[in-house]
């Protein structure tokens, strides 16, 4: 019997990313910075929208200015384009991310627990993937409602103020919506919640300043988008 000694030269056509992609680390960092950038276009989406109140006025001006983004030298909708292609990347980094540590996390114990403890984690947490599903279904609807106007029954293009009363004074479309938007705020206190730990920022010290600022922004974000189908169901908004 003979042995070979394989002296072949380890495989380093790896990058550094593709190698610190591969860890559960470097899945939990990617969603963390990814998380950062939906965070913070979530909140001035949300901002933005508030014009609403101002009336028809100030929220179609207000679309007008995305078309431009402040730089009349550049062709209509560039810098919207590119805002979108980075919000596209983000998102299909986030959702990769978070499957394949799903798919890590069960080929590590592939035999659940027989009695699940519930009492250590939170109800956001728990949820966090079936939300993460609605979320992603809610996205693909709102493109086609509002955005591209597809399953919008009196879409006018550029007339958003139009289209988002006319839109919500259906009230299944609110009814949806607003159980998205349930789903979104309780994964953006989690999310928010584990990216401090992802990044590193976990010390007794801040640790409830975490859970406060986490609770406001998942409460500021939710109550924001919750009261647009809610103002144009009560007639508030007209």
């Amino acid at each position: 019997m003979s042995i070979t000694l394989d002296d072949s030269p380890p495989n380093t056509s790896r990058t550094w990313f593709g190698s610190f992609w591969a860890t559960a680390i470097g899945k939990k960092a990617v969603m963390a910075l990814t998380g950062v950038f939906l965070f913070g276009w979530i909140f001035l989406h949300m901002l933005g929208n508030l014009k609403i109140y101002l009336g028809a006025e100030h929220l179609n001006e207000y679309a007008k200015f995305l078309i431009t983004m402040g730089a009349p030298a550049l062709p209509d909708y560039t810098l919207l384009w590119v805002s979108r292609a980075l919000l596209l990347i983000a998102v299909i980094l986030h959702i990769v991310a978070a499957t394949q540590l799903t798919l890590m996390n069960s080929a590590a114990r592939p035999v659940g627990y027989r009695d699940r403890e519930y009492v250590l984690g939170t109800y956001a947490a728990r949820t966090m993937r079936w939300g993460g599903v609605i979320i992603l279904l809610f996205i693909i609807y709102h493109l086609l409602h509002f955005t591209t106007g597809t399953v919008h029954p009196s879409f006018i293009e550029h007339d958003v103020y139009h289209n988002v009363v006319t839109g919500f004074q259906v009230w299944w479309v609110s009814a949806f919506y607003i159980i998205a938007n349930l789903a979104l705020g309780l994964h953006l206190y989690h999310g928010l919640w584990s990216m401090f730990n992802s990044l590193g920022l976990n010390n007794p010290k801040f640790n409830n300043w975490k859970k406060v600022f986490a609770t406001a922004f998942a409460l500021v974000i939710t109550l924001g988008n919750l009261s647009f189908p809610i103002a144009v169901l009560m007639g508030l908004v007209r």
